[in-house]
């Protein structure tokens, strides 16, 4: 597994009265805003994201810690610290510390409970790109950097016998009625002409910076395999990784772990799918589909078996359907979509020393690079 990259940090510059705009607008049309330019985004979008680094506490010593900063709106924060590391980067996978806080004048203090330990706080003090850990007494016992990865299949090129579906340039393999952006970024609420079967796809999403919504209604797509299995796409950057989230297999089966980055980020799914099968009867169904997915390089679902459609798809079947890419009234773009034909989960091999359905919990080390 090759390594994350840390990407420079967002620019210092933000057009705050623009974004305040924007926010102001929405409200007064009495629907969360939804804003997809980072430069509108407002001065709680730049204290959001993904932090590193070390800290000290009397108990664990030294080590090396993640914390990702969720935006409420309004000034508020969530935020979730993680033990050895950001997910997918380190962390040991032990129960994640939530923390709350508001920001003041572009200083945002979040407090939480620190570890399992009886009186044990902790504080973070985050402002100019780092978060400032300190203890009960107000010493800074750490500082951790903030940073912005970039998933190692970002960008990656279609092989040979691959199917473009989307390189920017046109929308010929989707169905009538595909919009494209400006930017030359696909719109959701699209559906391929080519009905698929076994297959490999590649596909790059971004989800809208929407601090004020919540659950469901937060950057809400999807990605449906034969218009019966979704993968879910949405702001999840922060929860849990539940069965409604992204990642998912919807309302079927969570990730194996979340790995959501901030919204406005560009994401990657990597999809190794086979379909079920059938009796001759084209009713009765042998064996289940399966699926294989990475999320920013990290496998979420390894040989996992998709027992029936999911939400509101299409009744199983034998015959093949094509992939829709859900509009749920959010603003989510693609980019860089291909797929292989035939090249589905089988041929991703199982170590032996792994059950089916164990995704392998890779730790590619950190390159870091300081931001501000």
């Amino acid at each position: 597994m090759r390594d994350w990259m840390i990407a420079a940090a967002l620019a210092t510059t933000l057009i705050v009265p623009v974004a305040n705009s924007a926010l102001a607008q929405a409200r007064q049309q009495n629907r969360p805003p939804a804003i997809t330019d980072p430069a509108q985004a407002g001065s709680d979008f730049q204290l959001q994201g993904e932090y590193a680094g070390f800290l000290y506490t009397p108990t664990q010593g030294s080590e090396f810690t993640g914390l990702q900063i969720v935006a409420l709106g309004d000034g508020k924060f969530d935020a979730v610290q993680y033990r050895g590391g950001l997910p997918g980067n380190g962390w040991d996978r032990s129960a994640p510390v939530k923390l709350s806080g508001e920001a003041q004048n572009g200083r945002l203090t979040l407090v939480g409970q620190a570890s399992s330990l009886p009186g044990e706080t902790n504080q973070f003090v985050v402002a100019d790109f780092y978060a400032i850990a300190l203890d009960s007494t107000g010493r800074e016992i750490g500082r951790l950097v903030k940073m912005a990865r970039i998933s190692p299949t970002m960008g990656q090129a279609p092989p040979p016998n691959a199917v473009v579906l989307f390189d920017g340039k046109n929308t010929d393999q989707f169905q009538p009625g595909a919009k494209v952006t400006p930017e030359g970024y696909l719109m959701a609420g699209v559906m391929t002409k080519m009905p698929v079967d076994a297959f490999h796809m590649h596909i790059e999403f971004r989800t809208p910076f929407m601090p004020t919504a919540r659950d469901q209604a937060r950057g809400n797509s999807g990605v449906y395999i034969q218009r019966r299995y979704e993968l879910q796409i949405l702001d999840s950057f922060g929860l849990e990784g539940a069965f409604n989230e992204a990642g998912s297999l919807y309302r079927q089966t969570p990730p194996e772990q979340n790995m959501a980055l901030p919204p406005l980020t560009w994401q990657t799914y990597d999809i190794w799918f086979t379909p079920p099968t059938f009796a001759d009867d084209g009713k009765t169904k042998t064996t289940n589909a399966r699926i294989t997915v990475l999320h920013n390089g990290i496998p979420i679902h390894w040989h996992r078996e998709i027992t029936a459609k999911t939400g509101g798809g299409q009744q199983e079947g034998p015959q093949p359907l094509p992939i829709q890419l859900q509009d749920h009234g959010n603003p989510v773009t693609y980019r860089n979509i291909w797929i292989v034909p035939g090249d589905g989960d089988a041929n991703w091999p199982t170590p032996a020393s792994q059950s089916a359905g164990y995704a392998p919990r890779y730790a590619p080390r950190f390159l870091h690079r300081r931001c501000g």
